[in-house]
């Protein structure tokens, strides 16, 4: 029995279907309609703190490459990232990063002007240099889900009931909104933000927070964006940039007001259709909003110009989300056994849509299936 549709419940729904289970499957909405769906739809190696963090995207990469070749539909693709610099203070972050023991097994490595232009024609903006990073790669976030599922509906041992809250969970079995009773050996819930109600009731002191983002998705750029697209200010914020060369950025050159109020830096993906997925934002204090403002959207707007060096296409779709995150960030979920045969694991935070392969196959291996 797995509960909640989104990347880490369809990804236990894999490795339990993979290792000879029948899964039933449940969804309170129809479809995926949380972060897994609101996200870049990144695998993203390059940022990822040192040790276990590290250790479980790399491994979360390798299956996304087997699961991509299986199922075509997720849109994986090995396209890489970028994270052109345009300061010296910038790039000595790039380069002491660089200096780590464990640059090479991230794939970074460092490209002249040139030979960004070379490997990615769009960016066309004004450039020190680029931070390349070789093991990133990305899916499509509004198609993976689903495209899973169809792959697992296929092996007859899979089906998935969606529209369905669970209203009662107990010893190895769980209750719906409809009355009927699923029965299992054992129960996975991975409800993502959704920490109230039920899963308060089943674990009411869980070391997670709720997180708010915004971001949005463009028209068509009309060419080829070859890599993923980071701006330097996402140094600030991935562990792996941690040391003495971001302090002095830091210390030295402060974000703009807009972007420092509201924990901004800039990812751009391409989507398989042509439009810039970009964003994103960071609010930790809730109550949380329930509209989206527009500076971030202006400020990301003038960051991406810059970059590619001509106007942005027009934003066709603005939206929130909202995910849950383990409050010590060095754990990189918090998996529960809540009652017996039942196991709760939420919290992996932004890293849900890149660690979530590997984050199932932990469960798997944990609970023995």
């Amino acid at each position: 029995m797995i509960v909640g549709a989104g990347a880490l419940g369809t990804m236990h729904a894999w490795h339990a279907v993979a290792r000879g289970h029948e899964v039933v499957h449940i969804e309170r909405e129809a479809d995926a309609r949380g972060a897994s769906v609101r996200n870049f739809g990144l695998v993203w190696v390059g940022g990822r703190a040192s040790g276990a963090e590290l250790e479980t995207a790399l491994r979360a990469r390798a299956l996304w490459q087997e699961i991509g070749e299986r199922v075509p539909g997720t849109g994986f693709r090995a396209n890489g990232s970028l994270t052109p610099v345009t300061t010296e203070a910038e790039r000595a972050v790039a380069h002491e990063t660089l200096a780590r023991p464990d640059a090479a097994a991230r794939g970074l490595k460092w490209l002249e002007p040139g030979e960004v232009r070379q490997l990615n024609p769009a960016l066309r903006g004004a450039m020190l240099g680029a931070l390349w990073c070789e093991r990133d790669a990305a899916v499509e976030p509004r198609l993976t889900q689903r495209a899973l599922r169809d792959h697992l509906a296929a092996s007859g041992r899979y089906t998935f009931l969606g529209g369905r809250e669970v209203r009662h969970v107990g010893p190895r079995r769980v209750t719906d909104d409809r009355g009927e009773v699923h029965e299992g050996d054992a129960v996975v819930l991975c409800t993502g933000a959704w920490l109230s109600g039920l899963v308060r009731e089943l674990a009411p002191e869980l070391p997670v927070r709720r997180v708010r983002l915004q971001m949005a998705q463009t028209e068509p750029l009309g060419e080829p964006l070859t890599t993923t697209v980071a701006d330097a200010d996402s140094f600030r914020y991935y562990p792996a940039y941690a040391g003495d060369a971001l302090q002095a950025l830091r210390a030295g050159q402060p974000q703009t007001p807009v972007a420092e109020a509201h924990r901004m830096q800039l990812l751009m993906v391409q989507r398989l259709d042509g439009g810039l997925t970009i964003g994103d934002t960071h609010e930790y204090d809730e109550p949380f909003g329930f509209d989206t403002v527009e500076e971030p959207y202006e400020h990301l707007s003038s960051v991406v110009e810059g970059l590619l060096g001509r106007p942005m296409p027009r934003v066709r779709r603005r939206w929130a989300g909202v995910y849950a995150q383990c409050v010590d960030g060095t754990r990189v979920v918090h998996r529960q056994r809540v009652d017996d045969g039942v196991w709760l694991v939420t919290g992996p935070g932004g890293r849900g849509m890149t660690c979530s392969p590997a984050i199932a196959e932990d469960t798997a291996d944990e609970l023995g299936w």
